[in-house]
């Protein structure tokens, strides 16, 4: 059963909320020094958003892995989001990965503070690309 056209605009607007949500807790994390969870939160403002542009736009997937690869040929193949945010989306999803299922992975503030402003225009084109 697929959703009605006003059930798919909630879902899109209440994750797209999450996305900015999620993305503002990050800069606390930060400053507490809990990076691995900040590490974690970035990827998941990210990955909020993207989830909220795939059903957006009729796409379905179930799996972090299936998000990542209908972002790279719905949106970055095709020239709809710049091939930057791809590769900060890998590194996103790499560090997550990493950070919550390794053992003796440490990211610092250095790992994340050259991520945050990219990741932050990630919400923002995908936002755009929504409305």
């Amino acid at each position: 059963m697929g959703l009605t056209d006003l059930e798919r605009k909630d879902i899109v607007n209440f994750r797209l909320e999450k996305a900015k949500s999620t993305f503002s807790e990050i800069k606390v994390l930060i400053e507490n020094k809990f990076y691995r969870t900040a590490a974690n939160r970035l990827y998941y403002a990210c990955f909020y958003a993207s989830m909220a542009l795939l059903v957006k736009d009729g796409y379905e997937t179930h799996t972090h892995k299936g998000v990542k690869v209908l972002l790279g040929l719905h949106y970055i193949k095709e020239g709809k989001m710049d091939k930057s945010f791809g590769k900060m989306y890998e590194k996103l999803f790499d560090m997550r990965q990493t950070g919550d299922y390794e053992d003796w992975v440490y990211i610092t503030e250095d790992d994340l503070k050259p991520l945050l402003e990219p990741a932050n225009q990630f919400i923002k084109t995908i936002e755009n690309l929504i409305n």
